[in-house]
């Protein structure tokens, strides 16, 4: 059993679908905060449960264990086991028809999702994406998003946080404080938003100041030059302090990106230790590369005094509320609607 420390900041993905000794023994040895799952680590559900357990077991607590379930494009539990999630952008085209029904079908569909998630013990979702896609922006974002009216994503971001939250799973808003304007990937490239402060502030920072309640929050690996023309959010203390922190008033515990993303320059040690010199809380590496890990856990720093206190406030609005009979079916019949 692993000697108890205070948690790094810093949340790693692993290479498969279980543990290799190298892994076990570096993750007891550094300590992060969490871990997060994507596609190459998932077989079945009580592969899954195996894999958390493992994880948990290498910190010795019940380290919080990420994943991207979104829904359509994104997700990560597929079918046969798990069932297909319709993307942000149905709900949006719901709430054309009757909004209070959108409202209440995104709240269920993350509910529900949140169970799925539960039951093999993942408790991190990154989701509701807040991102406001305008004409001519990438479609990494796309159908992704909730729609494309500000104040329509904050409302249905709202309902997916509650559903989540309802689920007993922690929700994550990303990415803050806008990745729709992008006219590139930052999974391939550094998008640069020449947009105004106006702009910005009034349609893509909107949604995040309405949820800056939220637990979790992720960063956008996007330069905002009218604020920061050197940095991209996630390593900018002028974005973080001014904007995230300052004009949206995000009290939440705050997630870098994936630091392998090729948006960001530098090596790994530079990008982490850039990421929290900005004002971020935790950083994320996914991929599971030993030596990319290696290097950013060099450059990670324990949590300190106010990210542990986000954190604790994060863990005190986690729920568990029943499911109504009969959920699935209900939301099924709305979404036909849609689809009609």
């Amino acid at each position: 059993m692993p000697v108890n420390k205070v948690p790094q900041a810093v949340i790693f993905g692993c290479a498969g679908p279980t543990l290799s000794d190298a892994e076990k023994r570096f993750f007891s040895d550094k300590a992060p905060l969490g871990f997060i799952l994507f596609a190459r680590n998932i077989q079945s559900p009580e592969q899954v449960r195996l894999l958390v357990a493992q994880l948990r077991k290498t910190v010795g607590r019940r380290a919080p264990v990420l994943i991207d379930q979104e829904g359509g494009r994104v997700q990560r539990l597929k079918p046969p086991h798990w069932r297909v999630r319709p993307p942000g952008a149905v709900f949006g085209r719901l709430a054309a028809a009757d909004l209070p029904k959108a409202r209440q079908a995104a709240r269920l569909n993350a509910h529900l999702l949140a169970a799925e998630l539960a039951d093999v013990e993942i408790d991190v979702d990154c989701l509701p994406l807040l991102d406001v896609p305008v004409t001519g922006s990438h479609d990494i974002i796309g159908d992704r998003a909730l729609a494309a009216d500000p104040a329509l994503v904050a409302d249905l971001g709202r309902a997916v946080m509650d559903g989540l939250l309802d689920g007993g799973v922690m929700p994550v808003v990303k990415h803050i404080p806008g990745h729709g304007r992008a006219r590139v990937d930052s999974h391939l490239d550094l998008p640069v938003v020449e947009d105004s402060k106006a702009a910005l502030i009034d349609s893509d920072f909107a949604p995040f100041r309405s949820l800056r309640d939220a637990p979790w929050a992720m960063t956008a690996h996007v330069v905002y030059r009218s604020f920061d023309p050197d940095h991209p959010a996630t390593t900018s203390p002028i974005v973080i302090r001014d904007v995230i922190r300052g004009a949206i008033g995000c009290e939440a515990l705050l997630l870098s990106d994936d630091l392998s993303m090729k948006a960001l320059r530098g090596s790994f040690a530079e990008r982490a230790r850039a990421s929290l010199d900005a004002g971020c809380d935790v950083v994320l590496h996914c991929n599971g590369e030993m030596d990319e890990m290696r290097a950013v856990a060099d450059a990670a720093r324990p949590l300190d005094d106010l990210a542990l206190q986000r954190l604790a406030r994060a863990e005190a609005m986690r729920r568990q509320v029943l499911l109504p009979e009969g959920a699935q079916a209900r939301l099924d019949g709305w979404l036909s609607e849609v689809r009609s």
